[in-house]
């Protein structure tokens, strides 16, 4: 094995050349195909006599070297990671915005070793890669965490509104941008609602689909719309800023209660549920138009933090034939709470009642939630509702089953006794629970056809 971590069929097809990692080659292969790009080290895994290009649309590709006809070198891309340019001096009078960094892609480079993206910037390196922030607000950085969101526990979700807390109470920032993986931000977003009252401003969160060292790259115009939530918004609560459609002018605010995550990699993934977005932001007019009739305005009376969430909390998605033995598992496992994402208006199948009833019966929350994007939880409509009714299962109106997940954690850090849980569950706290249905928070079905009709094939 090379240096270079390739195997001895690449390593003398590159000594040939006279070409070697982070060179920019041109590459023919055996079938006419031409490459251009930077040539990586070789990832850990693999096949060691397989070329690693990163292309000049920011996309890495794998070329066999048994399938080289030829190569050549036509430059030098050596990498500069290094430290980040110190902070510009910036303008007296602005808005200061305190920006937490906890991992993610908007933090990402990389990693060599793997192939795979890895958190790597501080949350100063992303201040310095967006010199747009200058005109908008003083801005300080911390990191807190550098994980993946997919690490991310009720743990850390109360130290971050620990710190969070800390931060407006001690420092007076207009608001606080977290920047944060975009896979668990929606549960983070409402750890952060319930934890959080009496806000001085907004705490933004936002993430990136794509990491920094591709063009395509929403890091950028993300955190810049964030700053300019946590600065121009009326509204102090916990949301996430994302791109509203494939280009970088629009922006939509979404409720942390109210978000999720539609799609696993456009940069418009984000939607609001059961909801309308609670404001957007355009650029590059730097404009903020708030949509939602009803929000929580900044406070200037002290942060409340009512923080901590039980961990012994699951949530359960239904499906057919499932067996009752998963719910008696994690009630014999010590949980205190179970939130089941069942079919429809609420429904399960019928073997599943009586382990729903035994759960309740040993002091269990049982939280029936709806597995549909859309509406929401009825169990007075049909016999098996209102059977779970009868055994003490909670329903949670029309909350997105991960929001009812947070808020049940969050609920039985502060009370284990069942009708104290079910009413502050159904108490709404920072608008997760919507009384009315309006039909135009469904998304038409018939986009395609406008889409079709604009002459797209």
């Amino acid at each position: 094995m090379s240096a270079s971590g390739y195997g001895e069929l690449a390593s003398r097809l590159l000594e040939g050349s006279g070409a070697s990692v982070f060179d920019e080659v041109e590459l023919e292969r055996d079938d006419g195909v031409v490459l251009r790009g930077v040539l990586l080290p070789r990832p850990q895994y693999g096949d060691p006599d397989v070329l690693v290009l990163k292309l000049p649309n920011g996309y890495n590709v794998g070329v066999d070297s048994r399938r080289v006809k030829s190569i050549r070198r036509v430059g030098r891309a050596e990498p500069r990671l290094g430290s980040p340019p110190p902070q510009p001096p910036l303008e007296k009078g602005l808005p200061r915005v305190h920006f937490v960094g906890t991992g993610g892609t908007i933090a990402s480079r990389i990693d060599y070793v793997s192939g795979a993206v890895y958190p790597h910037f501080t949350a100063e390196d992303i201040y310095s890669m967006i010199p747009e922030l200058e005109s908008v607000a003083l801005v300080t950085a911390e990191t807190l965490f550098n994980i993946f969101s997919e690490d991310m526990t009720p743990r850390h979700w109360a130290l971050l509104a620990e710190r969070v807390a800390k931060v407006f109470e001690s420092e007076g920032p207009s608001g606080v941008v977290v920047a944060h993986g975009t896979d668990t931000m929606g549960y983070t977003a409402a750890a952060l609602a319930f934890a959080l009252r009496r806000l001085p401003g907004p705490v933004v969160l936002v993430g990136a689909q794509r990491s920094s060292d591709r063009p395509s790259s929403d890091s950028a115009t993300n955190v810049l719309a964030a700053a300019l939530t946590a600065v121009k918004a009326p509204f102090a609560e916990s949301v996430v800023a994302m791109h509203a459609g494939l280009d970088d002018t629009k922006f939509y605010v979404h409720r942390g209660v109210r978000v999720r995550k539609m799609h696993t990699s456009r940069r418009d993934a984000f939607r609001s549920v059961n909801a309308v977005p609670l404001a957007k932001v355009e650029l590059p007019s730097r404009e903020l138009t708030v949509f939602a009739r009803e929000y929580i305005p900044r406070s200037r009376e002290g942060v409340v933090l009512e923080n901590g969430f039980d961990e012994r909390v699951a949530l359960l998605k239904f499906y057919p034939g499932m067996d009752p033995e998963i719910l008696d598992f994690l009630v014999d496992r010590g949980y205190h709470g179970v939130v089941i994402e069942a079919t429809g208006l609420g429904h399960v199948g019928e073997r599943l009642v009586p382990s729903v009833r035994r759960a309740v019966e040993e002091g269990v929350a049982v939280v029936v939630a709806s597995q549909c994007i859309w509406g929401r939880v009825n169990l007075n409509v049909y016999r098996r509702g209102v059977e779970l009714l009868k055994a003490g299962a909670i329903p949670v109106e029309d909350m997105l089953p991960e929001t009812a997940f947070v808020k049940l954690s969050w609920v039985l850090a502060r009370t284990r006794d069942l009708r104290e849980v079910a009413r502050l569950l159904l108490t709404n706290v920072a608008y997760e629970i919507d009384k009315r249905s309006e039909e135009w928070y469904y998304p038409p079905l018939d986009y395609f056809e406008r889409f079709l009709a604009g002459g797209a094939q």
